[in-house]
């Protein structure tokens, strides 16, 4: 990819971002629905362990497991 390629895909998802941002209005989030019953809040310890702990636990399962259970090992080389 040349320089005028990425200058240009570069700007593209720039002004992609941009107006995503400037349409999507945060400030709704704040009006309740009828019906919400919201729960009690996270605390830090809770917010780190759901989003930050288990993704990495169960990265950690799948990836340990992919590896225990690979069958496409080479064989061992004799002498």
């Amino acid at each position: 990819m040349d320089k005028k390629n990425a200058l240009r895909a570069g700007a593209l998802a720039a002004g992609t971002t941009l107006m995503m941002l400037l349409m999507s209005s945060p400030a709704l989030a704040l009006t309740r629905d009828d019906g919400d019953d919201p729960g009690p809040g996270l605390s830090v310890v809770e917010t780190l362990g759901l989003f930050v702990v288990a993704p990495l636990v169960i990265f950690g399962v799948i990836a340990g497991l992919v590896m225990v259970l690979d069958k496409s090992r080479k064989p061992q080389q004799q002498g």
